[in-house]
């Protein structure tokens, strides 16, 4: 198994790399390392997988209901969620299939929700129906005052973004691919003949027969380095309020609005660790680093949570973040393969790229091998299990055979969140251990909870630092 952090890079070449170590980087390794021949780096400019808008994001497994039909997106997330959906249950990803409502609250609305009942039959979904205001405050009594009617679309689910990233990480890793992290990709060039491509890297340069740009936020400036104009990155901020785990019996579904060009809209939705999320904005920006959250985008937020969840005002927040989706100029995904430079860019992947991950891996690892890659025979990955974070499923310090095998389960470190000394252990001893204390709360809920780490932020650094680099 190959984790590096620092030093020179290997000067052997690879058969591919593929940049960037987001959901969809990440899959597109795990994918590979299905083929034991090939030679795989997974190459990420930051220390840990799912360092970008992967960490960021609703945590939806969507359905796939409401994409455009017809879309390369469309197919991907229906055929992703199956995938994601199977894995999850398998890879111990927590999962709730909790359902969606499409709330209208004005007539205008309420007159596109047969439109939606339709797209979703065209996109091969046909659960979805519709509700009236009886039936929807029947689902929802705490829904603010004035909702005309709903769209119930059963399939929605919530899933953990983090341990789904790190899962395929893991597998993909354990399988054989090298992962390097801290390793900013500066330039990338295609060298004469047999040599591949050259990426030209924060650590030296890294050599591949066949490059993935995974690269997210960054696919455009990746893509224009190897001569395509295919499309540009504006970077769309979505600001998100965290509310407490008392404010969960506030709602049963997770409650959409009626969608706009801009996107899905602000939702309420509960998570699989029990809290309520409020949001995203919709901010178009310039600058790709930009995930601080603003007075401005929280307070609007709160007006429009206000009116779809009254009472979610009156619970505290337990935190409050931001993620930049990798918006393009173009509707759909852009995954294209450039035949005769052993090319495959991955761009334009928006919030439903965590659903679709696996079929968006599959499909390029497809578009490599019709551009000349010989993938070898295949091998499934070893399975992986991961700790299970998720409210509804028993957690360490709920099993009584497992503390009396191990004590350091029973030993409560964070109480916000019941995180156990032995869970904090295993973490840092893990395939892909955190490098920061962020990273050990993405795999963990550690410092997570109520009090941010107030009363167990010590400890925890602690047990962080004594178990060394």
């Amino acid at each position: 198994m190959t984790v590096t952090t620092e030093g020179p890079l290997p000067e052997e070449s690879y058969d591919v790399a593929v940049v960037g170590a987001g959901v969809v980087g990440c899959a597109v390794a795990r994918e590979l390392a299905r083929h034991p021949r090939l030679r795989v780096a997974l190459v990420e400019a930051q220390d840990d997988v799912g360092q970008g808008t992967s960490k960021a994001n609703t945590a939806i497994l969507h359905t796939g209901f409401d994409a455009a039909p017809g879309s390369l997106e469309s197919r991907l997330v229906r055929e992703g969620s199956r995938r994601l959906a199977a894995y999850a249950a398998e890879s111990g990803i927590p999962v709730e299939r909790v359902g969606a409502l499409l709330v209208a609250w004005e007539e205008e609305q309420l007159a596109a929700l047969p439109r939606l009942a339709e797209k979703a039959e065209r996109n091969d979904y046909r659960d979805a129906r519709l509700l009236d205001a009886d039936e929807l405050y029947g689902r929802e009594p705490h829904l603010g005052p004035g909702a005309l009617g709903a769209l119930h679309v059963p399939g929605e689910s919530v899933i953990c973004p983090w341990t789904t990233t790190l899962a395929h990480a893991t597998q993909a890793v354990r399988a054989g691919v090298h992962l390097h992290l801290n390793t900013l990709v500066e330039q990338a060039s295609r060298g004469a003949g047999a040599e591949g491509h050259v990426l030209a890297t924060s650590r030296g340069a890294l050599r591949a027969r066949h490059l993935v740009n995974a690269a997210g936020l960054g696919a455009d400036t990746l893509d224009r380095a190897l001569g395509h104009d295919d499309f540009t990155v504006t970077p769309r901020r979505g600001q998100l309020i965290v509310h407490d785990k008392l404010a969960r019996p506030l709602l049963r579904h997770i409650l959409l609005p009626v969608p706009t060009a801009l996107g899905k809209g602000v939702l309420v939705a509960p998570t699989v660790h029990g809290n309520v999320l409020l949001g995203p904005t919709a901010e178009d920006l310039h600058d790709k680093r930009a995930t601080q959250s603003t007075a401005e985008g929280l307070a609007g937020l709160r007006e429009k949570g206000g009116r779809i969840l009254p009472a979610l005002l009156e619970e505290e927040v337990t935190a409050v973040y931001a993620g930049l989706r990798a918006a393009t100029e173009h509707e759909d995904y852009r995954i294209t393969a450039h035949h005769g430079q052993a090319y495959v860019t991955v761009g334009g992947i928006r919030s439903t790229g965590l659903t679709a991950s696996m079929a968006i891996a599959a499909h390029v690892v497809g578009l490599l091998a019709q551009n000349g890659l010989g993938l070898g025979p295949t091998r499934e990955p070893a399975p992986v299990r991961m700790p299970n974070l998720g409210e509804a499923f028993p957690r360490p310090y709920q099993r009584p055979g497992l503390i009396a095998a191990d004590p350091e389960y029973g030993t409560l470190v964070c109480h916000c969140e019941r995180v156990s000394r032995g869970e904090i252990r295993d973490a840092l001893a893990s395939t892909i251990p955190p490098r920061t204390l962020d990273g050990l709360r993405r795999r963990t809920r550690a410092r997570a909870g109520r009090c941010q780490g107030f009363y167990c932020g010590a400890a925890v650094r602690r047990l962080f630092e004594e178990a060394g680099p």
